[in-house]
């Protein structure tokens, strides 16, 4: 895709503090906005590891009373978006908190969808009433009771699957005690209250934390409307000044190698091989990309899928990504094989990690990386919640406002030198974790 088909993002903050993004996007009459805030599991006490998911599970099971406006329970308000066919959303990633609102552009419509997100984001279930007492507030624990033994149920199914075990074991052993690295488990999620969600949202879900991104029909004019419609009852609930949030540390590289076996009665081991990769904001994020497309993350041309599929047949399918944060995410090198073979399949999978990263790719490899990646990116971008998703990545992480008219070019510049590079600083074949379950005993 060349540059200038690339849509155009505007930039600009907001009175209230809260960073905005717009791509005005007139072919179809619908709005996506993306409301992100600084406040994601990495800001959950290890004691209550969960709550910043919980916060935002909750969030959506009704409204406190507000001005002129009755109280809503999960029902009332679930009734009240499908009346205007629109849709709401709230989740927590490791790094941030996210609120997602699709609704159409409509004068009968619009109005009142941003106006019912505005009610979401400053008067979920658990304001405006005393938690011990009141009717309302025995209601919501109940369903926060509900929501809790579902979610401990879950936990406890999960526990069963070798792909889960593997994943929990992998990233406790890559993160150590970084907050990237806990698990939300029955007992973290006992100790959460709904008072602890409550002092999770007012301190976290403020307008100076927000980044809001929008994605439709919709000048800027009218973005500028939507977002101050949004904030306006946040700036009313938090009329202090912005909470400093505490620094989180970073993930520490590992020291040594150590290899985690997990004993389970299935066909399949399920592998693991990875380390601490690198922060989004990483200056060689396209080497690192590119070059992990080489290595195991193209799929049937990748390396990886050379070596450990394709002249050895010890899986079906063998992969690796890096999975840049705020923080430096996992690098993993992931496959299944038989019981039997695992040890076989790790080792392989070791020697062209520590090939690739003494080598780097050849010219040829990383002219068709660029190929697929240059030939793809329309397709990054080709439907409003893709281009949305992209709009939100940017803004949450400080990228340039031209960032979608130079990526082909950045991903043009990159030669075999920078991957070559960025991969001997990046990884540490020699003390990576490896993680193999299933298989074994029974």
């Amino acid at each position: 895709m060349h540059a200038s088909a690339a849509p155009l993002v505007e930039r600009w903050q907001h009175d209230s503090g809260a960073q905005v993004a717009l791509v005005a996007s007139p072919g179809i009459p619908m709005l996506d906005i993306r409301l992100d805030f600084d406040g994601g599991s990495r800001f959950d006490p290890p004691a209550q590891a969960g709550l910043a998911g919980a916060a935002a599970l909750m969030s959506q099971r009704g409204l406190a009373a507000s001005a002129q406006q009755p109280a809503l329970d999960e029902n009332q308000l679930t009734e009240r978006w499908m009346d205007l066919g629109a849709q709401w959303s709230v989740g927590a990633g490791a790094d941030r908190l996210s609120a997602s609102l699709r609704t159409l552009t409509a004068p009968d419509v619009l109005p009142a969808a941003v106006a019912l997100a505005a009610r979401q984001l400053a008067h979920p279930v658990w304001t405006g009433h005393d938690p011990a007492a009141t009717q309302a507030a025995q209601a919501t624990q109940a369903v926060w009771q509900r929501e809790r033994e579902r979610m401990a149920a879950a936990w406890r199914n999960a526990r069963t699957q070798p792909a889960t075990i593997a994943q929990q074991r992998f990233a406790a052993a890559v993160y150590g005690n970084h907050p990237y690295g806990l698990e939300s488990t029955p007992d973290t999620l006992e100790r959460i209250a709904l008072a602890d969600m409550q002092t999770f949202w007012q301190r976290h879900v403020q307008p100076c934390h927000a980044r809001i991104s929008l994605v439709g029909a919709i000048s800027r004019a009218q973005a500028q409307d939507i977002v101050t419609q949004l904030m306006a009852p946040l700036q009313v609930a938090r009329p202090e000044a912005c909470t400093r949030l505490p620094a989180v540390p970073e993930v520490q590289p590992l020291q040594a190698a150590s290899d985690i076996r997990v004993p389970l009665g299935t066909a399949q081991a399920h592998v693991l091989l990875g380390q601490p990769g690198h922060r989004r904001a990483d200056p060689d994020f396209f080497p690192l990309l590119l070059g992990n497309y080489v290595l195991g993350g193209g799929g049937f041309v990748s390396r990886l899928t050379s070596e450990v599929r394709e002249k050895r047949g010890l899986s079906y399918g063998v992969y690796s990504y890096f999975a840049p944060g705020m923080h430096a995410g996992a690098f993993a090198v992931g496959l299944q094989t038989r019981p039997d073979q695992a040890d076989q399949a790790l080792a392989v999978a070791r020697q062209v990690v520590q090939q690739f990263v003494d080598e780097g790719p050849t010219e040829a490899e990383l002219a068709a990386a660029k190929d697929f990646m240059v030939n793809g990116f329309a397709l990054r971008i080709d439907t409003n919640r893709k281009l949305l998703d992209n709009v939100a990545n940017m803004l949450w992480f400080d990228l340039p406002a031209d960032y979608l008219q130079t990526w082909t070019q950045a991903v043009q510049a990159v030669t075999t030198a920078d991957i070559r590079r960025a991969f001997a600083r990046v990884l540490q074949p020699a003390r990576m974790v490896s993680v193999v379950v299933g298989g074994q005993g029974g």
